[in-house]
């Protein structure tokens, strides 16, 4: 960090509910003053985020750092500030096409009218983000907004504390707060933030917190896009070679400590082969971290609660008769650091905690199976995962699993790198979540797709006013009602 980035103030604003209602409708007037920004307007705002993002990405991965303990600086910058520049990149590219108008048919009654299809912003839009992706899961959906010609007001997760003060005097160096505000705090702070009545709300977090923002929202009738969670299965074909499988549901697994909302949750391998893959699991995780307690690439678990949660998880599974495998070769003490060592489970039943939720964290049931069609009964009669991924360089085969499943991603072969694919979209299916934005469905979700349709001086309808017995009447019942 240079001495300049040292010396910058960390000061962040101090809000009440009050304070959020008078943002709110500040940035309401502004957006009515100038309701449809050009093209190049967007862009310009595009670069000054991207400038920011830069200029404090060194106090953007400290801070991210200290509110985890110790996060990798790989992940951040990879994971989080690398992903947010491609993507200002991406929007600055394609969003003058998009704000192009869609011409539209006109049927033959109609005629000579035009029809098309314009999109407009909608206005003030709501971020909520969560504590696990802090960067990427704010200034992520900050892009598509920005891009789409909104402004924005950003609830940062108050386990995000050191990170909300940092991008809070980022943004409000590269924006007026009429434009964009990032909001710290926590307890009456998040409750109000969901109950304002925005254009629209993305919120990013578990799946019980998001019923009750949608609930909130509801109070508005804003509409929500909601990214959550799940148990997000993966499955290994017979014909996979294991250890190239392990290597890449390891990287998927453990990115993060595992605290990913699209991390594999739990595995399905062919019967007889779970041995084969711990051993290939545990060398290949071996190489990646020879060590725990003192590897600042092994990213800690965020808090106390979260931690004692995934130990907790453990603990039911070891009652209830699961094997628990711990990839920790040295025996390392790491509570203090709240590490979590790479653990698979074997034994593993529906009955036990850690298959009824969202695990988020570097932990790994296995299960074995003989047919493929149980494997997609057992997924199908459970909560719609965020992704489903499947390793099998058959493509038939693949099909077939895809076909007859639903999940918000479909992975073949690959875990997680589709988050970070600026032109495909992300979201839920079912309880994993509704609306997507990534992509060009970033831009056209928090757009107004608004109908217009223009008449010329020529009013041919006049023609089929009632009475309803001309001729014409006739003709158009005879030609169009068969």
């Amino acid at each position: 960090m240079n001495s300049q980035t040292k010396t910058m103030s960390m000061t962040p604003h101090s809000f009440n509910v009050q304070h959020l209602k008078e943002i709110l409708e500040h940035q309401k007037l502004a957006y009515q003053r100038y309701p449809v920004p050009t093209a190049k307007d967007r862009i310009d705002r595009l670069a000054r985020l991207k400038q920011v993002l830069v200029k404090y990405q060194d106090q953007m991965v400290e801070a991210i750092n200290a509110d985890y303990g110790n996060r990798s600086v790989g992940e951040t910058k990879i994971g989080e500030l690398l992903t947010c520049i491609e993507q200002v990149g991406y929007y600055s590219k394609h969003l003058t096409e998009w704000m192009k108008p869609s011409k539209r048919h006109v049927s033959l009654i109609h005629q000579p009218a035009k029809a098309w299809v314009q999109y407009q912003p909608l206005g003030v839009v709501g971020i909520i983000a969560p504590w696990n992706y802090p960067l990427l899961l704010s200034v992520g959906p900050l892009i598509c907004a920005l891009a789409a010609g909104n402004h924005a007001m950003i609830k940062i997760s108050s386990a995000s504390a050191h990170f909300g003060q940092v991008l809070e005097n980022a943004l409000s160096e590269a924006f007026p707060q009429e434009l964009v505000t990032v909001i710290n705090g926590g307890g009456a702070i998040s409750d109000a933030f969901s109950h304002l009545p925005f254009d629209k709300i993305i919120f990013t977090g578990s799946t019980s917190v998001g019923k009750t923002v949608m609930a909130a929202a509801a109070e508005n009738l804003v509409p929500v896009i909601l990214e959550l969670g799940g148990k997000s299965p993966a499955i290994i074909h017979p014909s996979m070679d294991m250890k190239d499988a392990a290597q890449r549901l390891a990287v998927g697994k453990l990115w993060n400590a595992g605290q990913t909302c699209v991390a594999p949750d739990y595995l399905f391998l062919p019967k007889g082969r779970a041995a084969e893959f711990i051993e290939n699991f545990k060398t290949i995780v071996k190489g990646m971290y020879p060590y725990y307690h003192d590897n600042q690439d092994y990213t800690s678990i965020i808090n106390d609660k979260q931690y004692n949660r995934l130990q907790n998880y453990l603990e039911d599974a070891r009652t209830q008769g699961a094997r628990i495998i711990e990839i920790n070769p040295e025996q390392e003490q790491l509570e203090d650091v709240r590490k979590i060592a790479p653990t698979l489970l074997t034994g593993v039943t529906t009955e036990m905690e850690i298959m009824k939720n969202e695990i988020f964290g570097p932990i790994l049931p296995i299960f074995e199976y003989d047919h493929i069609e149980d494997v997609i009964e057992f997924i199908n009669r459970r909560p719609r995962p965020l992704a489903l991924y499947y390793f099998d360089f058959d493509q038939s085969r693949a099909d077939y699993v895809a076909e007859r499943t639903h999940s918000g991603h479909f992975g073949q072969n690959t875990v997680l790198t589709h988050v970070a694919q600026d032109d495909l979209p992300f979201g839920g299916v079912g309880a994993s979540g509704m609306g997507k934005y990534h992509g060009p469905e970033g831009f056209f979700n928090l757009s107004h797709g608004r109908s217009m349709m223009s008449n010329p001086k020529l009013y041919s309808l006049k023609y089929i006013l009632p009475p309803f017995n001309k001729p014409i009447h006739r003709l158009l019942y005879k030609t169009l009602l068969r």
